[in-house]
């Protein structure tokens, strides 16, 4: 099939190499010349394991390219729209802006029959505003959630755990293995491969596709916050709250994914998603889920001044003047995303007390370095814990995972590391002479002050 894809951040410059690899005629469409460059070139704006080798290849088979010219959707069967919803500038509320300004360049340039499919995570009822935007052209309307995750984004999209198609309440009666409406032919033709690999598909109406991601994130960002609460009695208790989570998490009924107490969650779209969920549940009188997200982001933010509190603990009670090593720039491990990434938060805290912070990250440098220029960044660890008197381990990288506690303890002042992601073997860091702090491990109820 010949496929566009508006919008060519992670989710669409992942999307379109998958489906080239899928072997459809992919063409990505952006605004951004730079990006449209590198991605012409077989090279990732952003840091997303797999992705240039998925760009190589459909470069070589001549079925992806990408283009600043919005005319070339016009022989397109399928249009993908794959643009951001960020946060408002003014509320909790999504903008819907660059999803507006997409819809109606495609609806201009469509051809009549061709389906114009949304992916971007979006508040309920939006597709009814998609059909006005589309200004009565003669096209097929679909919404078609994603599911990615940065740093497995090539994996989910290669193996799905499902498909999620939103479409005319007509169309509902369409089971899976069935020939179906018009559009969901269409979508099963698009996923093809994914579909003969057994992938669940789910069809549904407009307002179930959009509610499902959004729930999906609360839920996940709900089961964050509900064992950084745990995490925070354990400290009072003098409990460890790794043991806890991980007898919780044989019950089969709770599972273990999801359910690591640490510095908590960020990045561009489950912080943002929660609030725009919190958002339309307002604006539908839901009080309940209003409130409720409301606590889990409350949680959620203040995971950060907790381990922020807790370095000055350490310090004497004040940060100004120390110098602190912070590992971790990026929001998680396997990107170089800094979108609300609460170890810069944390650093950004400290060095707006005073002390002298210096960041070191495999990836993430070049990015946190130009919004944050107040902060020192260095290339290695060796290099941001030279005289450090305390270390902040804030993105649970593997590289930091596999740190010689012994050779670390040479570079530094004192040798007092923060572990909030509590992904040290503590046992062993402390025979090389370490004071360890994790979060939730009861430490806090027992900190000694130098």
């Amino acid at each position: 099939m010949k496929i566009s894809v508006i919008g060519c951040g992670y989710l669409g410059a992942v999307h379109a190499a998958t489906l080239a690899s899928m072997g459809h005629d992919v063409v990505g469409i952006d605004t951004d010349a730079d990006k449209v460059g590198h991605l012409s070139r077989g090279f990732a704006p952003f840091f997303e394991p797999g992705l240039e080798e998925l760009l190589a290849d459909g470069r070589d088979s001549g079925r992806l390219t990408f283009s600043t010219d919005m005319d070339r959707v016009a022989d397109a069967e399928v249009h993908f729209l794959c643009v951001g919803t960020p946060q408002s500038k003014t509320s909790d509320v999504a903008d819907l802006g660059y999803l507006e300004a997409a819809t109606r360049a495609v609806g201009a340039r469509a051809k009549a029959g061709s389906a114009v499919v949304g992916k971007s995570t979006v508040p309920v009822g939006t597709v009814h505003r998609v059909r006005e935007w589309l200004s009565g052209a003669d096209l097929a309307l679909a919404w078609n959630p994603e599911f990615l995750r940065q740093g497995t984004a090539v994996k989910d999209s290669l193996v799905p755990d499902r498909l999620v198609y939103g479409v005319e309440d007509s169309d509902d009666a369409a089971g899976p293995g069935s020939a179906g409406p018009s559009t969901v032919r269409t979508l099963d033709e698009v996923y093809a491969p994914l579909l003969h690999a057994g992938v669940p598909r789910i069809v549904t109406s407009f307002a179930t596709a959009e509610l499902i991601k959004s729930a999906a994130n609360a839920y996940l960002a709900t089961k964050l916050s509900y064992i950084n609460a745990m995490a925070e009695l354990c400290d009072a208790a003098g409990a460890d709250v790794t043991q806890l989570s991980a007898a919780m998490g044989l019950d089969p009924r709770i599972g273990q994914r999801y359910l690591a107490a640490g510095l908590g969650f960020g990045g561009g779209c489950l912080p943002k998603d929660i609030r725009s969920f919190r958002a339309q549940a307002r604006e539908l009188a839901v009080d309940s889920v209003d409130a409720w997200m409301g606590l889990v982001d409350s949680i959620n933010v203040g995971q950060r001044g907790r381990v922020a509190a807790l370095a000055a603990e350490l310090c004497g009670g004040a940060v100004s003047g120390r110098r602190i090593a912070v590992l971790g720039a990026a929001f998680k491990p396997d990107t170089d995303d800094i979108r609300d990434s609460p170890a810069l938060d944390v650093a950004v805290r400290l060095a707006g007390a005073g002390a002298h912070v210096v960041v070191t990250d495999p990836k993430a440098i070049n990015n946190a370095w130009m919004r944050y220029p107040q902060l020192q960044f260095e290339s290695s660890v060796a290099a941001a814990a030279e005289g450090a008197e305390i270390v902040l381990l804030l993105t649970e990288w593997p590289q930091f995972r596999a740190l010689d506690p012994l050779d670390l303890a040479g570079r530094v002042r004192r040798p007092v590391i923060i572990d909030a992601r509590n992904v040290l073997p503590r046992t062993e860091w402390r025979a090389a002479g370490w004071t360890v702090h994790g979060v939730g491990t009861g430490d806090a109820a027992r900190v000694q002050v130098a």
